[in-house]
């Protein structure tokens, strides 16, 4: 399993590299909510987003042999940008798997980094299938997105920050994909808060981790047509949800119309742009789906990277009001 002890070692890799990214506070959003609410804004990460830590630390940890060869990394855009700039920042190669559908502005920033992009389709394709394949035949290091411990442990270093700038919270929420961050933030929160609420956040479209959480095992299911591109994900990761079952109170479902007012919450009231996943835990909060909040409640800004013309789109007329 996952220890503090190994998110600690990844602070100290990723040290220099990685930004130590602010604490967002809003009385505006305090009083909305009825609590005192600390974002760690992680919209003003290296690449836009939190996995840029988790990236550093994994590739950082990679022999001279494994640079010299190159990394593989399948992703729709975030954990694509981190692997790209990570791998540059070590002198290595990249090639990266991403869906026809990823957000434009992601595909380009990962070629800017220097990577060759390798498009697939998701609703029909097995990417952890095809990433096993292109890095067996290229001889490529695999990086996964969230089911790898050094990603995980450098993915648990926004908590770590967080709760060393705040002190103690009654809860977090953290937004969930495939479920790194919230493994890495949980295995932290609760080490250093025992009795801390741990609460993921995911798209009503794919609810995997409450089913699988309900059920006491991984569930999959299609995979969900959702805003966030960045939790569009059909099952929980292996090693994350081993870590998740066992540290996070509950998961909590959030609308795509949900995630748009907070987007919209965020620009207008706060001053920052965070893309659709990155909106989710807030628009969790902000919509009432965790009840009984404690006083003092952390929320992971999980990323920003969201073009211009998308942003319009996603918040143009029509928007629902916040």
């Amino acid at each position: 399993m996952l220890s503090i002890e190994d998110v600690r070692a990844a602070a100290k890799r990723i040290e220099g590299a990685a930004h130590r990214t602010p604490v967002l506070t809003s009385r505006t959003l305090d009083e909305r909510v009825g609590a005192q609410v600390f974002l760690k804004a992680e919209n003003f990460q290296r690449v836009g987003a939190f996995k840029f830590r988790g990236a550093f630390n994994a590739i950082s940890r990679l022999t001279d042999e494994q640079k010299a060869r190159g990394v593989a990394a399948f992703s729709s855009g975030n954990h694509a940008q981190a692997v790209a700039l990570a791998a540059a920042l070590a002198g290595t190669s990249t090639v990266i798997l991403m869906p026809t559908d990823a957000p434009p502005t992601k595909v380009a920033a990962t070629r800017e980094y220097g990577a060759e992009v390798v498009t697939y389709d998701r609703y029909t394709e097995d990417r952890d299938a095809l990433a096993t394949k292109l890095s067996a035949d290229r001889g490529l290091t695999l990086i996964p997105p969230y089911d790898h411990y050094d990603v995980m442990a450098g993915q648990g270093t926004v908590a770590l920050e967080l709760i060393e700038e705040v002190g103690p919270l009654g809860a977090l929420l953290v937004p969930v994909g495939g479920g790194g961050l919230l493994a890495g933030c949980a295995t932290v929160a609760t080490a250093l808060v025992p009795g801390i609420r741990m609460i993921g956040v995911e798209p009503a479209a794919g609810d995997d981790h409450a089913r699988s959480l309900a059920a006491g095992h991984r569930v999959a299911i299609e995979v969900p047509r959702t805003i966030a591109d960045g939790q569009a994900v059909a099952t929980p990761g292996e090693l994350t949800f081993a870590v998740n079952q066992s540290l996070v109170e509950a998961f909590a479902l959030v609308s795509d119309d949900e995630i748009r007012a907070a987007m919209a919450f965020a620009f207008e009231r706060l001053k920052i742009v965070v893309e659709p996943s990155g909106a989710s835990a807030l628009a969790a909060l902000l919509s009432g789906r965790v009840p009984g909040l404690p006083e003092r409640v952390g929320v992971v800004l999980s990323g920003g990277n969201v073009g211009l013309q998308r942003f319009h789109d996603l918040l143009g007329p029509g928007r629902p009001e916040h």
